[in-house]
């Protein structure tokens, strides 16, 4: 079991194959931490999908207007949406986005991101420096790596919660 330091900056998501705990950096990108907190506490974050997994690359997720919704992922709406609350300006930082990292995903507008995010399978340096990193995968990276394929997968996996440490 993954040493948590700081419960209220630690993310626990449960997937299909088991619980992947996340450590958010609030220190680098104090914003986009404070968003999915918020969320995970809401419980906004539980039962979406993920929309677009690519192999090699990454799994995003985090549509919740959009993601938890059957008829909504069937006609092809997971992945266009975020929450109610206002866009996030950009917190770029010199972290790579290495394996295992969350990145807040957005639209082509650097300060568009909101609820979406998404967990690196590989090293992808090519996004250094243009997508907010918050977050490391610290336990259950075995998970991430089993999420169903596809853009969109044809049976998304979703995330069946999402809670922050602390208040579990």
């Amino acid at each position: 079991m993954a040493e948590i330091k700081d419960p209220e900056n630690t993310i626990l998501m449960e997937l299909p194959g088991g619980t992947v705990t996340i450590e958010l950096l609030p220190d680098v990108a104090p914003q986009h931490c404070a968003r999915m907190k918020e969320l995970a506490r809401e419980g906004a974050y539980d039962n979406v999908c993920f929309h677009r997994v690519i192999d090699g690359f990454m799994a995003q997720t985090g549509d919740v207007a959009n993601g938890n919704m059957e008829q909504d992922f069937n006609i092809g709406r997971a992945g266009t949406g975020g929450s109610p609350k206002p866009d996030l300006p950009a917190e770029f930082s010199k972290l790579p986005h290495a394996r295992g990292t969350l990145g807040a995903a957005r639209s082509q507008n650097p300060n568009s991101a909101n609820s979406q995010f998404f967990i690196n399978f590989t090293d992808n340096d090519f996004l250094n420096g243009q997508y907010t990193v918050y977050g490391r995968v610290i336990e259950g990276m075995e998970h991430v790596d089993a999420i169903t394929r596809g853009e969109p997968p044809m049976n998304p996996d979703r995330m069946i919660s999402v809670k922050v440490a602390a208040d579990v």
